[in-house]
């Protein structure tokens, strides 16, 4: 959950052609970690991969996951380790998987609450920005 100097949050889209289950929904950067690799470093790491934006981790938030079936089989499970954290250096400049970054102001997030991703909404409210 990153905000810049205006208080503003981070959001990315992942291009169409990637599919996959945050498809057409804004999200968190973010992403998996390497074997070996500590979370903040993966944080840092996956951020500056897909916006070129170096970040400061400011507050761990509440983990939380989810468990994704099809005919009781699981199919994608993803624990969401979160923290806040402030825009230090660069640009914003989506990678190439990344169709889509915008930074939101608070008040409009209300707004595009049906084109969050649910997993995104609720770690907005985990970070009480809504």
């Amino acid at each position: 959950m990153i905000h810049d100097d205006s208080d503003r949050v981070l959001l990315v889209k992942h291009r169409p052609e990637r599919e996959g289950f945050w498809q057409g929904k804004w999200i968190c950067p973010g992403g998996r970690l390497m074997f070996g690799e500590k979370i903040e470093d993966g944080i840092r790491r996956e951020v500056k991969e897909e916006t070129n934006l170096e970040i400061e981790l400011t507050t761990p938030l509440v983990p939380f996951d989810r468990i994704v079936k099809l005919e009781d089989q699981t199919k994608l499970h993803v624990i969401y380790i979160d923290y806040l954290a402030e825009k230090s250096k660069g640009d914003l400049k989506p990678d190439s998987d990344v169709g889509e970054a915008h930074w939101f102001a608070h008040k409009d997030i209300p707004v595009i609450w049906e084109e969050l991703h649910e997993d995104t909404q609720k770690l907005l409210r985990i970070a009480n920005i809504v």
